[in-house]
């Protein structure tokens, strides 16, 4: 648990991990407060849900089970595992991709 800062984040940082109206919504939701860590969260699962909708597009050219199934089961552990570290109020970033997403998302402040 990290502090009261965070507590108050809390609630943008998970609405921001349920579809991408979750994280427009908490985009929205963050603009007044400014937090950062639920501004944290909403780059993280902004990421997510973009590299979940091309990794869906990108696998439709192929026509194999396993890599469609692959590519799904990737992107949800990796959504699922964003929503466990901000429910725990923890700012770490997702495994593989999660740094990157800070960098090219620092429009959201």
């Amino acid at each position: 648990m990290e502090s009261d800062y965070a507590k108050q984040g809390k609630t943008a940082a998970i609405v921001s991990y349920i579809t991408i109206i979750g994280t427009i919504i908490a985009f929205f939701m963050n603009q007044d407060d400014k937090n950062t860590f639920a501004s944290f969260h909403i780059r993280q699962a902004l990421g997510l849900w973009i590299m979940f909708y091309l990794l869906t597009a990108f696998s439709g050219m192929f026509n194999s089970f396993f890599i469609n199934i692959s590519f799904w089961i990737f992107s949800i552990v990796l959504i699922v595992y964003g929503l466990i570290l901000a429910s725990r109020e923890e700012q770490k970033a997702v495994p593989i991709v999660g740094a990157y997403f800070q960098e090219w998302f620092t429009f959201i402040k």
